[in-house]
């Protein structure tokens, strides 16, 4: 393969994963609008519903998320009473996430969006499967691999 051919879109691991993400985002958009969600916020609450009370540094980790990203979701999820943030009783420097009330009940109300959103996209069951179990093998080998860093 010529390094003109290299940059051919088709030829892009990149390209596919960016327009698959935002169409899967774009998918469940009419579905977290029912919730009052964006997506970020609701993948926030799905740890918070797991967890229910984690660090901030906790839930970035969970979501991939730098505290520049997370910040404004955690106080917009707050304003609407989903969560509370308060200081560490042990270490200040620490946020505490956890899930309020109000939070708790929402998961009731999201739990047919899994389900709703299967039947937006048309795969088979083992291709989904596949998919997912290759997405997460991605992940857990090539995010955080400083193996890849530039050297400009």
């Amino acid at each position: 393969m010529t390094n003109y051919e290299q940059l051919k879109l088709s030829n892009q691991l990149c390209f596919p994963l960016y327009v698959c993400s935002k169409e899967v985002v774009r998918k469940y958009k009419p579905l977290l609008d029912r919730l009052d969600l964006t997506y970020t916020q609701y993948i926030t609450m799905m740890a918070m519903w797991e967890h229910e009370q984690l660090s901030a540094k906790e839930l970035g980790t969970i979501l991939y998320l730098d505290s520049g990203t997370l910040t404004p979701v955690l106080k917009t999820l707050e304003k609407k009473g989903f969560v509370e943030r308060q200081r560490s009783k042990d270490d200040e420097r620490s946020l505490i996430i956890s899930l309020t009330p109000s939070g708790m009940a929402l998961q009731e109300q999201a739990a047919s969006v899994p389900e709703e959103m299967a039947k937006c996209i048309d795969m088979d069951m083992e291709d989904l499967k596949a998919l997912h179990r290759l997405l997460h093998k991605f992940m857990e080998t090539s995010i955080d691999n400083d193996s890849c860093k530039s050297s400009i």
